[in-house]
């Protein structure tokens, strides 16, 4: 398999855009030699000038940097970021800059593709990249091999070297330093955070940190909130940075945060899978034994007290009480309770946390004994299998191999080391008792394959090979060797996962492993800790957010389909609870009411076949079924008028400059010492020594003949200008040209038939379901009263406004029929596919065909409205131009209002 990416997806393309304008006004320098100034011996022979140390330069002065960072978070709306005024002015927060990408988002996709816009941009080619833990790196570098051939397409192949910092080759920082072409060093952050480390060692080839300093590397830091101590921040200072990018989902400290994706954001543009709760939990019982263990103190110098919650008995009747308890004490005595009969306390031991009764049982800290918690756990176990094989069944059409997650927090429960080898733990025989079972009632559905051969375990393993507990680091990631070496695994196998002959499906991992786990295949979550967990909601769905691929590695984008169900032994209100508070916790923003789906509430949507018979729905298909194909007519004389206009005001000025020279000096036994000299100013007009090729440059980024840039430039007289800051003048002409294709791409569009069209099949073909609508979110599925007058049993609906449409088109007698068009139904736009609301037939005087788009508003200029989504409306209208016989009703806020638009 090999994943495909896509280079037009907006909110990445913003992301990217951002950081690249943080430099705004930097000339192109490619030509950047640091160093070179007097002689310097490595290995008794090199010098520094025969080294020659090509690094990047930042030729901005901080002010002009301010300017950028605040427009861009002006464009964004974001808050603005401090500065501190003197004699030159500077970011509160420095060269930091922060951007936030949801969880599965295609944050590290992002980032590797800034490094080649930064390089095709201004000429930079050093750039590191610094990761909290050997995870981490393992999927940054399998990222870098995946998307080689995708960034060589699309930056015309530079040439490029990406490796990992290995200490074992002691040239490799001079490599780094010296090499002048696109350079990316991967490194995690314990490789040089330490004086002792083989980075901030001499050897004959110097010290290695004084290399990477010398290059004023672009340093991006991957899940920085873990490297918040003091120790890491100046070990990354150390590297002597151009500047420091930031990227994760949870920051810690939003350092100049220049774009910001939530996880509202993703959700609802469908750029993660939706989220489904089935739980499985007992309601208060008593009548079994309920013990809950929650801490064992020390009473004295050498008593032991165990904390336990237990229900009591007494006068008042049954209740669940905290008391403590010692060596000896009979909880049937305690309880007054004939169910705990045997449980008297044997030990209570403090080193490994665990409470030993008479009877045999060993509860930990964490741990509860209940009289249905196996059964729950069993539960959890063929749900998440039946779960898996019906997700299979309907993923087979799209050629997608389905895996299932299993958190557990002892490894004993999967797999028992004894003397002799290892043994299956209860749960890999619960799991493949249940599997034989449910297996048999899906035929055709993964036939061929074992029990004993679809799950297997990804666990942390001793200095023997076997496998243990991972140490849950509190969100500083996992840091253990022996974790790393689990998460590598994980990491270097994952295309494997996804391959259909490859029979491992279902993946038993522990709960401590955080960072660096996902697949885009994952579809079931369920955690079988016997310990109350300390896992984050936020963190558990994380592994499994990210949108599916098939077998071609393409994404999968069906709404109905990119649902990820987290199997819980909790209810539905609890578990939605805990993840909204996690996301306001880190994020600051609501999840909201109704995003978090009851698996109670899914409903599978049923057609009615006999309705497909009624000739009101086949005259109304039969009038929007056609695909369309459009192009765009572009005045190029009005187009180059309109870029002039837009110029008018557009100031082109001097670009003010810092100027860092780093020469560097052989030391004794620590190594180099680097020295920087700076000048601060603004260029003269004999400043700027190479004018770059601006018609090649601004035809790179607009797609136009260099005649209408030669007629942009010369009628606004930027041929003027350039020469005081080229750059600028290709970033503002570029911009308004953009801008002005754009709008006239939309207004010029028209639109013919294919021959080709939606068949009724279709309808048939494309399985659905839903869930119930949810009041407080305005969203879900109506239960349709009148069903004569729809295809389904169930209407979708995404806001208030389309709620009491839906309601109105079946309480109106006049309306005869009308069907939410389904999600595959998409008219092709300049600004993507786009997928109207609602067509109906209605008889007046006579009958009249209509297409809605509901809406808050009523008008295609009401403010309110979105840019891309006004030019989508008119492109929409443009579309249903060509068929004389239905009408495009858009925006509309209610019916009776797009009865009035009717003609």
């Amino acid at each position: 398999m090999k994943l495909q990416f896509e280079p037009n997806q907006q909110y990445q393309l913003d992301a990217i855009q951002a950081v690249v304008d943080v430099f705004s006004g930097q000339p192109q320098d490619s030509d950047s030699v640091v160093g070179g100034h007097g002689a310097l011996e490595l290995a008794e022979q090199l010098s520094l000038e025969t080294m020659n140390a090509r690094g990047n330069r930042l030729l901005l002065s901080s002010e002009q940097i301010i300017k950028n960072v605040h427009e861009i978070q002006e464009y964004f709306g974001l808050s603005q970021s401090e500065v501190i005024q003197a004699e030159q002015s500077h970011l509160a927060e420095g060269n930091n800059f922060t951007v936030e990408m949801e969880t599965g988002t295609g944050k590290t996709y992002v980032y590797l593709r800034t490094i080649h816009e930064l390089h095709e941009n201004y000429g930079w080619k050093k750039f590191i990249i610094v990761v909290p833990s050997v995870a981490v790196r393992e999927g940054v570098l399998k990222n870098l091999e995946i998307t080689k051939d995708h960034f060589a397409e699309l930056y015309g192949n530079p040439e490029m070297n990406h490796y990992v910092w290995d200490t074992k080759k002691t040239g490799q920082a001079r490599e780094f330093a010296t090499n002048d072409t696109l350079q990316i060093m991967v490194i995690t952050i314990d490789s040089f955070a330490k004086n002792q480390n083989i980075m901030n060692k001499t050897s004959d080839y110097g010290r290695p940190l004084d290399f990477i300093k010398a290059t004023h590397p672009v340093v991006i830091i991957d899940e920085p909130q873990n490297m918040e101590t003091d120790i890491r921040k100046k070990a990354i200072q150390s590297l002597n940075p151009l500047c420091i990018l930031r990227y994760s989902a949870t920051h810690k400290h939003p350092y100049n945060m220049l774009y910001c994706l939530t996880p509202v954001d993703a959700y609802d543009k469908g750029l993660v899978k939706k989220i489904e709760v089935h739980s499985v939990y007992s309601e208060d019982s008593y009548n079994d034994a309920y013990i809950s263990v929650l801490g064992i103190e020390r009473s004295g110098k050498s008593r032991l007290l165990a904390k336990v919650e237990l229900d009591t008995s007494d006068d008042r009747g049954l209740q669940r009480k905290v008391i403590k308890i010692a060596p000896g004490d009979d909880l049937l005595q305690v309880t007054k309770r004939s169910v705990y009969e045997g449980y008297v306390v044997e030990a209570i031991d403090h080193a490994n946390q665990a409470l030993e009764f008479a009877n045999g049982k060993i509860l930990y800290v964490g741990q509860k004994d209940e009289g249905l918690h196996e059964e729950i756990l069993k539960r959890q176990i063929e749900l998440t299998i039946e779960d898996h094989f019906e997700k299979q069944k309907r993923l087979s059409a799209e050629n997608a191999k389905v895996l299932s997650l299993f958190f557990i927090d002892r490894v004993a429960n999967y797999r028992e080391y004894t003397g002799d080898g290892f043994v299956k733990g209860k749960f890999a025989h619960w799991f493949e008792e249940a599997y034989a079972k449910i297996s048999s009632k899906y035929a055709g559905v993964m036939d061929g394959l074992n029990a004993k051969d679809v799950h297997g375990g990804y666990f942390a393993a001793d200095k023997f090979g076997n496998w243990k507990d991972s140490k849950d680091t509190k969100g500083e990631g996992a840091k253990t060797r022996d974790d790393d070496a689990a998460y590598s695994l994980i990491m270097r196998d994952k295309e494997r996962l996804l391959d259909m002959n490859e029979p491992l499906r279902f993946i038993f991992s522990h709960s401590a492993l955080r960072e660096g786990w996902d697949n885009p295949n994952v579809f079931t979550i369920c955690t079988l800790n016997e310990t109350s967990s300390e896992m984050k909601k936020r963190q558990e769905i994380g592994r499994g957010l990210r949108l599916p691929v098939n077998a071609t590695g393409e994404r999968i984008r069906d709404e109905n389909i990119n649902i990820l169900t987290v199997v819980a032994n909790e209810s539905y209100a609890d578990f939605s609870r805990k993840l909204q508070t996690d996301i306001e916790e880190e994020t600051g923003i609501s999840f909201g009411a109704g995003r978090i789906k009851n698996r109670e509430d899914r409903r599978r949507v049923k057609l009615q076949k006999n309705v497909m018979l009624d000739p009101a729905f086949q005259e109304l298909w039969e009038r929007v079924k056609y695909k369309t194909t459009y192009r765009v007519t572009i005045d190029e004389r009005k187009l180059v008028d309109e870029v002039v206009k837009d110029l008018e005001n557009i100031s082109i000025s001097r670009p003010q400059f810092t100027d860092i020279r780093t020469t560097i000096e052989k030391m004794g036994d620590n190594g180099f010492k680097t020295h920087e000299i700076i000048g601060i100013g603004r260029a003269s007009k004999v400043g700027i020594a190479r004018v770059p090729n601006v018609l090649e440059q601004i035809q790179a980024r607009t797609y136009l003949t260099r005649k209408v840039i030669f007629d942009i430039l010369d009628a606004s007289k930027m041929f003027d200008r350039i020469t005081i800051n080229p750059q600028q003048a290709i970033d503002e002409v570029s911009w308004a040209t953009n801008r002005v294709k754009h709008r006239q791409a939309i207004d010029g569009i028209k639109y013919e038939k294919t021959g080709d069209s939606y068949g009724m099949e279709l309808f048939e073909n494309k399985e659905l379901e839903t869930f119930l609508y949810d009041v407080a979110a305005k969203r879900g599925a109506i239960e349709v009263e009148k069903q004569d007058k729809t295809l389904y049993d169930y209407v979708p609906v995404d806001s208030e406004i389309e709620y009491e449409f839906m309601k109105s088109l079946e309480r109106t007698e006049n309306v005869k029929f009308y069907i939410k068009l389904p999600n595959w139904f998409k008219i092709d736009t300049p600004l993507g596919p786009y997928n109207p609301d609602w067509a109906v037939a209605f008889d007046g005087d006579s009958r009249v065909y209509f297409v809605a788009e509901t809406k808050s508003v009523n008008s295609v200029q009401d403010e309110s409205l979105r840019d891309s989504e006004r030019q989508r409306l008119i492109a929409g209208k443009s579309h249903f131009e060509v068929f004389s016989d239905v009408q495009f009703i858009a925006p509309t806020n209610s019916l009776a209002d797009a009865l009035k638009q009717l003609k």
